[in-house]
């Protein structure tokens, strides 16, 4: 069994997302390791959208990005030593993997098994499908 030492768990405020969160809490205790929790403010609609509007947007999901990290106490209270939480900008199906994940020597990233509507997951396909895809370490896909 492989010793993980610096994890990536994906969150976005879905219910999906929280097992993610629990599970990574899990294998980041029993291995010891780093816990990165990770939110990317999803800017690919941003384009369209005039500069004013543009920048409320920006400045609310920065507010919602914050919150949201600050609610995942779960890892503190679950004594993991090492937490790392960022918010990132930009695609989550790139970001985290050609990203993040180089940046900080990740060795797994765990997800959750959705977190969009089902008609954006026909359009774009899941986060989580383009993680498993691109990804440069293990991964873990929730259910």
């Amino acid at each position: 069994m492989e010793d993980y030492k610096n994890i990536i768990v994906a969150v976005d405020g879905s219910e999906s997302s929280k097992a993610a969160l629990q599970r990574a809490i899990q294998v980041a205790k029993r291995n010891q390791a780093t816990l990165n929790i990770v939110n990317v403010i999803d800017t690919r609609v941003w384009a369209s959208l005039e500069a004013r509007n543009r920048e409320k947007l920006e400045e609310d999901a920065q507010q919602f990005a914050t919150s949201l990290l600050a609610s995942y106490d779960d890892a503190e209270k679950a004594g993991i030593e090492h937490i790392e939480i960022m918010t990132e900008a930009g695609s989550p199906r790139t970001v985290i993997t050609q990203e993040v994940a180089p940046r900080i020597g990740a060795d797994l990233i765990i997800c959750g098994a959705t977190g969009v509507t089902a008609a954006e997951r026909i359009l774009l396909g899941s986060v989580s499908e383009a993680i498993v895809r691109t990804a440069p370490c293990d991964t873990l896909v929730v259910r």
